[in-house]
């Protein structure tokens, strides 16, 4: 019988080639050869590359190079970012005839010429120098030692201001959201205290200054008839600081303490008089408006945090970061406010649209973008300027309407159960509203507060504690 061959046999394994007589193997360097698989007692070739596949070197030419995803580039807005107008000249008193402020703008074609006019300017102007001269700086950079004594007078009537809102407290109105009529009480006050903290702070101007300045202080805390606040209402603070400016009594170099000490003061002042008598919102847009209430806070505040090395948008979700560095910057404590209160937990469910600008880059874009909504859905939204006070100090436009003698002057306050013509819409729509038997359907139904909706809750022991959505 034949013997099966071995390892020292003369036969040579396919795919390797005996190197001398003692059987020592070397690798063949011949490819031709096709690959075998061992099956005796002896060693096992080695796996070469099977027929039909291709090899590695091709295949690896072959597969797509990998390259990182372009990101899609940010879409451009359309709108420019509206820039800060020149300083306009103070006005020469000697020429001016005071007088008390009053709506001119009844017409659409009254409106256009206000975008038109050097008044716009004026007002443009002053609010964007005020946001400039925050940048980059917190709430604690402006020290006692800077405030001027007419900025401490305007501390001190805020302050007092707010012991009058102490001094009426609300009526009882079985647990109703809607504004609480002591509010007018609060406004009576307000209006009977006014000259004498004029005739102080206006000491050195002309005395019958202040019946046209003063009436810009008394439109800022709301309308006393349909007990509401919104930005105009805010808007009307800032045209009774332009006034003093307008008189020389503030400088330039004040506008910091304006925004980072005044204006908080404001703030402290309005949130206590909301929560007091559930001031409804004025115009709200529900959760898709930025806020029910303010506007300045979030442009001064971007201001404040442009280039801020570590606070980023984002960080208006951190409740440890509101609570830091609320004191100190105007957007986060205005956030931290209006998170207090809501009945329900997280700005995606309360306020959507500072949720979505959250997602932007950096401050940058959120200033620019707050410029843009002060322009478009301020100055240029005829329902809010329709209320607007033109007086000597802040003028009215050439040609713009105005009342007739006979035609009693329409501000919302004289008549609380009267009828009230306003415009509501883009278009210039105007119509007559019947407080007597309430809002049409062109306005809606009247909003009532969510400031009082989270107070009334916590009063029946609903706790601190905000209540999630159920697929939060």
């Amino acid at each position: 019988m034949a013997s099966s061959s071995s390892p020292s046999s003369s036969t040579a394994v396919p795919g390797w080639a005996s190197s001398s007589s003692t059987g020592t193997p070397t690798a063949s360097a011949s490819a031709s050869t096709p690959p075998r698989t061992g099956t005796g007692t002896g060693t096992s070739a080695a796996p070469g590359p099977s027929p039909g596949l291709p090899n590695l070197r091709d295949l690896r030419n072959r597969i797509p190079k990998l390259e990182p995803r372009r990101r899609r580039a940010d879409p451009e807005n359309p709108t420019p970012v509206p820039t800060t107008p020149p300083t306009p000249p103070l006005p020469d008193l000697s020429t001016l005839t005071f007088q008390v402020p009053k709506r001119r703008i009844l017409t659409p074609k009254d409106h256009d010429l206000f975008l038109a006019s050097s008044t716009f300017n004026l007002i443009l102007s002053f609010i964007f120098r005020l946001s400039e001269s925050v940048q980059d700086r917190p709430i604690s950079s402006v020290k006692e030692s800077d405030l001027t004594p007419s900025v401490r007078q305007i501390l001190r009537i805020l302050s007092e201001i707010e012991t009058l809102c102490r001094d009426s407290p609300p009526s009882d109105q079985g647990g109703s959201r809607f504004g609480n009529k002591t509010f007018r009480t609060f406004l009576d006050k307000l209006t009977s205290r006014s000259p004498p903290w004029h005739s102080s702070l206006l000491s050195s101007s002309p005395p019958s200054a202040i019946p046209e300045v003063q009436t810009y202080l008394l439109q800022s805390f709301g309308n006393k008839s349909r007990i509401d606040y919104g930005s105009g209402h805010e808007l009307n603070f800032f045209m009774w600081l332009l006034s003093l400016s307008q008189l020389s009594l503030l400088s330039p170099s004040d506008f910091p303490s304006l925004v980072l000490k005044v204006f908080p003061a404001y703030l402290k002042a309005m949130r206590l008089i909301q929560l007091t008598y559930y001031l409804e919102p004025a115009g709200s847009h529900g959760v898709w408006g930025l806020d029910d209430y303010q506007f300045l806070p979030f442009l001064f505040g971007a201001s404040q945090l442009l280039h801020h090395p570590y606070i980023t948008p984002r960080a208006i979700h951190q409740e440890l970061t509101l609570e830091e560095f609320g004191q100190d910057y105007l957007y986060l404590n205005q956030v931290a406010f209006v998170n207090s209160t809501k009945t329900v937990k997280g700005l995606r469910w309360h306020s959507p649209m500072l949720d979505d600008i959250s997602s932007s880059k950096n401050w940058g874009k959120i200033e620019g973008g707050m410029r843009r909504m002060f322009v478009s859905e301020v100055l240029k939204k005829l329902p809010v300027m329709q209320h607007f006070l033109f007086g000597s100090l802040i003028p009215a436009a050439e040609g713009m309407s105005s009342l007739a003698e006979s035609q009693p002057e329409q501000n919302d306050e004289d008549d609380v159960e009267g009828d009230i013509e306003v415009f509501d819409d883009q278009d210039g729509k105007r119509h007559v509203h019947q407080q007597s038997v309430g809002w049409g359907d062109c306005c809606g139904i009247k909003v009532p507060s969510s400031l009082a909706a989270a107070e009334e809750m916590r009063k029946r022991g609903g706790g601190e504690t905000l209540r999630r959505i159920p697929f939060d």
